[in-house]
């Protein structure tokens, strides 16, 4: 659910989605989307709002990078192999690759923040979930849009594996067969979708 859209590369860039374009061609529309598609391609004033989308992005991202971490044992956290691990909120750094073959946990309320910076890549392995769970208090998950994964290298999400969260990444995201996201996935070069799944967050 929610729009995709593609910049400065022309709608032709977005294959496999049998696009069908509006009247007066501002934007198309899929079966596989809930939402509308855009791009840079397409009539006034549709480019315009796609530099603005770039520029939003790339400032996102560059906020998200900038971001300290002030908590020494929250740098470098099991080296980037963080299966089974439960995450309470706030900033994290990995100077490494973030990979997990089993799930891990967001622990935490509707106002957790988490910030998750690498500067390598993310890979999720076939099956693996990200998992939002309540604290101690047992009250309310943390949201999705709380979430935030500034990732400088790639994402790879295996094959059903699930992610939850705003992915800001410098290069490209590849969702496997049956993989899921809740959250948004804003990439710099490409993003491949095989039979995945991508909800806008409700909140």
């Amino acid at each position: 659910t929610g729009d995709i859209g593609v910049s400065p590369v022309a709608a032709a860039a977005m294959t496999g989605f049998g696009l069908i374009a509006d009247t007066l061609s501002t934007f198309s529309t899929s079966a596989q989307v809930t939402g509308k598609a855009y791009a840079a391609s397409y009539v006034s004033p549709t480019p315009s709002k796609m530099t603005t989308a770039i520029s939003d992005m790339e400032t996102a991202y560059n906020d998200a990078a900038g971001r300290t971490t002030p908590d020494a044992k929250k740098v470098n956290l099991n080296a980037g192999l963080i299966s089974g691990t439960t995450f309470t909120a706030g900033g994290y750094k990995w100077g490494t690759d973030v990979m997990f073959s089993s799930d891990i946990y967001l622990s935490g309320d509707a106002n957790s923040i988490f910030i998750l910076q690498t500067s390598g890549n993310v890979v999720a392995g076939s099956g693996a979930k990200v998992i939002l769970q309540a604290d101690s208090s047992g009250g309310s998950t943390p949201l999705a849009s709380n979430i935030v994964w500034q990732v400088a290298g790639y994402v790879d999400a295996g094959t059903t594996s699930h992610l939850e969260g705003i992915f800001l990444v410098k290069t490209k995201a590849v969702f496997k067969t049956g993989s899921s996201l809740n959250g948004r996935v804003l990439t710099q070069t490409a993003c491949s979708l095989d039979k995945t799944v991508i909800t806008q967050p409700s909140d």
